[in-house]
């Protein structure tokens, strides 16, 4: 279907309904949800997928290719587009606000339509869309947030946030002449949500985002808050409500968890001062921190128990951010960390009336190459046999898993013959030299399962994928 370069709102909905229904009518049953789990994996391409599910599989033992990632069992398939009205190749901002609101937008900006440049206060303000969470609590329904990125970062920050500059997350880096117009920062906004009690469940890192600087962070020495102006959101938050609890430690999660009924109130949990660890050092973590699937579980817990259904989003936000480092042992790592917080969704909630929706914002640039025989290492160089290294042109050994841009790029290729590149602080080559691999601009895969899961198929417009969501709530 031939785009205008500028669609309007309406230009947006009328397409997305279109497909839908056109999906629905091919579809052999169609059914309306209680509750909505909507999975992210932040960067987590195709070759991402593949790369982990043969990474995981290696590392039960068997060759890997073989294996099958939670979500790859899913029924349900489709290939999105990711493009941002004025991107090729999008980043997160952009791409979750046409996830929760149905409508795409510009590179850079939260829950405002594309007619709002980058930094336009006054724009923002006039032009805000509203957002999945937000309908779901003014119907009534539970609503939550996880992430392991900060909580203030531009994926979960996109269930509840709107604004014309995704770094607005502090008082410290919104500026005061979009303060004093009436911009209110990422945080701020969480917190006095003006839409029913605001979210329920509220768990990932970034805490900083919501202290003021004097404030000494509880895990570590030497760390403050980021707030400039003096507010502490965390004790705003609290004294809103008296059944509202907080945490900053995986000791508190576990306790929740235990609790044999739903514990009283809304939570929040904040377990780092900025991004939660990777999977790969979280055990080594002084708080404890839980992991995305004790959050997932603990949220669905929670959100469980209200009657009139809920909306979750659960991000696994640093698959991206390893990306960007050119590291793919803790992309790779967070990936299966998905997955298993993926299986245990599967295994614990009622698939008659939830839809499970699994899927990436964007892709990233790492490539699997090179002709390795089966079950080769997928973090090691490629062997056509076991000790027998394939080389490339210059006679040296070359990984499997490259970047066609990022940090790991060498003015001369080194020699991999005895380097460990299965370690975990390898940093896999790239072809041309950035100071942060970037994103790519590929569709990514959604896979859904449940509920009204059978309107996902075929190759969709990334904010189609709302109105799959939206439908399974609200019905049409």
């Amino acid at each position: 279907m031939n785009q205008p370069s500028h669609w309007t709102h309406a230009c947006w909905q009328g397409a997305a309904q279109l497909g839908l229904v056109l999906a629905l009518l091919l579809a052999s049953a169609q059914s309306y949800a209680k509750n909505v789990i909507f999975f992210l994996g932040d960067g987590m391409g195709i070759s991402t997928v593949t790369a982990a599910r043969i990474y995981a599989g290696q590392a039960g033992g068997a060759t890997g290719e073989e294996y099958s990632l939670a979500f790859e069992e899913f029924p349900h398939l489709a290939l999105i587009k990711t493009y941002n009205t004025d991107a090729q190749v999008p980043d997160s901002a952009g791409t979750i606000t046409a996830l929760v609101t149905g409508e795409k937008t510009r590179i850079g900006v939260l829950g405002v339509n594309d007619s709002v440049a980058r930094d336009d206060c006054a724009a923002a303000l006039r032009n805000t869309l509203p957002t999945l969470a937000e309908l779901a609590e003014q119907a009534g329904m539970g609503t939550g947030i996880v992430s392991t990125a900060r909580i203030t970062h531009a994926t979960p920050a996109g269930a509840y946030a709107h604004t014309p500059n995704r770094n607005w997350e502090s008082s410290a880096t919104t500026p005061d002449d979009a303060e004093a117009l009436g911009c209110r920062d990422i945080a701020s906004q969480l917190v006095a949500m003006p839409f029913g009690d605001g979210l329920d469940v509220i768990l990932g890192g970034g805490r900083r985002e919501f202290m003021p600087s004097d404030t000494q962070d509880p895990e570590y020495s030497g760390k403050q808050g980021a707030r400039d102006d003096g507010r502490h959101l965390i004790d705003e938050w609290l004294a809103a409500d008296a059944n509202r609890r907080y945490a900053w430690n995986g000791d508190t999660v576990a306790e929740w968890l235990a609790s044999p009924t739903p514990v009283p109130g809304q939570l929040m949990g904040l377990f780092e001062p900025s991004h939660m660890q990777y999977e790969a050092d979280r055990a080594r973590d002084p708080g404890n921190e839980p992991s995305l699937r004790d959050m997932t579980a603990l949220a669905v817990k929670q959100l469980s128990a209200r009657e009139e259904g809920y909306f979750l989003l659960v991000e696994a936000g640093r698959i991206d951010h390893a990306h960007h480092f050119s590291n793919a042992f803790r992309a790779l790592g967070d990936t299966v960390a998905l997955s298993d917080a993926v299986q245990w969704a599967v295994d614990n909630v009622d698939l008659t009336d939830t839809l499970i929706l699994v899927t990436a914002d964007h892709s990233h640039t790492m490539t699997i190459s090179g002709y390795p025989r089966r079950g080769n290492p997928i973090l090691g160089t490629v062997e056509t046999e076991p000790g027998k290294p394939m080389l490339d042109a210059t006679g040296k050994p070359y990984t499997t898993l490259s970047y066609a841009n990022g940090p790991g790029y060498r003015k001369q290729r080194p020699d991999l013959s005895k380097v460990d590149t299965q370690a975990r602080n390898f940093q896999q080559l790239g072809t041309v030299p950035m100071q942060a691999e970037t994103h790519a601009g590929e569709d990514v895969a959604a896979f859904a399962a449940g509920a009204n899961a059978s309107a996902v198929r075929g190759v969709m417009e990334q904010n189609r994928l709302f109105n799959v969501m939206y439908d399974a709530l609200f019905g049409q």
